[in-house]
């Protein structure tokens, strides 16, 4: 702990659960955390936010499956993963076995998948609360994603939080892909939502000039990295303004402490840093740092007292 840290209380919360930093990874970019190890202390940073996980083990979109873009990437994975089985032989019990806490995201397309999940992951050691990926298709609504319609994402977090350990948070995700976020925000922490995770990728395509076809293999991808931060800022800004005691936990574009800083500013008590990882997969350790040290230079005694500080009044 440097002594920048010793001044400013970096401490905060997913929902009621405390954690020592406010700095998280972002699901999907570095898998279930392993392939950060050698880099970060995984024990010190906020949580392990896993890729998100579903009923069954997935094998994912055929491959190309990311773009660089300016400023960003698309990619277009397709939620491979090992499936709830895989998760809780394998991955969970190796971050608990090391004191790392776990925010599991979960992923379906139906609302019966996302419950069956919650309920899977009951009393898991190491696990801290869920974020439910609800930028998922609904097969039973002609493929029209949960997170755009908030009626059905508010079916699907009721019914993870009805199903859910009593102990574990549970964090919605949100897509920017909305004309109004506020009321799929309002609608889903109306369903149970303990916090709300902002925001995810922006629907995205490249085309290659040369073969005149889509770059990726699934045609489409989501696009992350510092092109979508003011999105992800205005979104935060948007839903702290609207629902000021909701928990935000922000993300889209992190790459510094003044980045994070930003998102504090705006109304997220935690971040998650993401795209990042790919090129600096210290980033973690070194935006908490940074963070702290911009914390300390405005005055700030503690993360807290930032959060939202820029919906002050002018005159104030």
């Amino acid at each position: 702990m440097t002594a920048v840290e010793t001044a400013v209380d970096m401490g905060t919360a997913i929902g009621s659960v405390p954690i020592p930093s406010p700095v998280l990874t972002a699901s999907g970019c570095s898998a279930f955390g392993r392939e950060l190890e050698p880099f970060v202390d995984l024990t010190a940073i906020g949580a392990v936010v896993t890729k998100s996980v579903q009923l069954r083990p997935r094998s994912g979109r055929p491959t190309p499956r990311m773009a660089e873009t300016p400023s960003g990437m698309l990619n277009s994975i397709g939620l491979q993963g090992p499936g709830i089985d895989g998760l809780l032989a394998e991955e969970l019990p190796w971050l608990a076995e090391r004191g790392v806490r776990s925010l599991v995201s979960i992923a379906g397309t139906r609302v019966e998948d996302f419950a069956e999940l919650a309920e899977r992951l009951r009393g898991v050691p190491g696990v801290l609360g869920l974020e439910v990926n609800i930028s998922c298709p609904n097969v039973e609504s002609r493929g029209e994603v949960f997170a755009c319609d908030p009626v059905a994402a508010s079916d699907v977090i009721a019914a993870v939080r009805a199903a859910a350990d009593p102990a574990h948070p549970v964090y919605a995700k949100l897509s920017p892909d909305v004309t109004d976020i506020v009321s799929v925000a309002r609608a889903v922490t109306d369903a149970g939502a303990d916090g709300l995770s902002m925001i995810n990728t922006l629907l995205g395509l490249v085309i290659d000039p040369d073969t005149m076809r889509p770059v990726l293999g699934g045609i489409t991808g989501g696009l992350s990295g510092p092109a979508i931060r003011p999105v992800a800022l205005r979104c935060v800004w948007q839903v702290h303004a609207a629902l000021p005691q909701v928990p935000i936990l922000g993300m889209g574009g992190i790459r510094t402490g003044l980045d994070a800083l930003q998102f504090v500013l705006a109304g997220a008590s935690a971040v998650s840093v993401g795209t990042a990882v790919f090129n600096d997969p210290s980033a973690l350790g070194r935006v908490h740092e940074e963070l702290a040290a911009a914390l300390s230079a405005r005055g700030f005694a503690s993360l807290q007292d930032a959060v939202g500080h820029a919906h002050r009044p002018v005159d104030a």
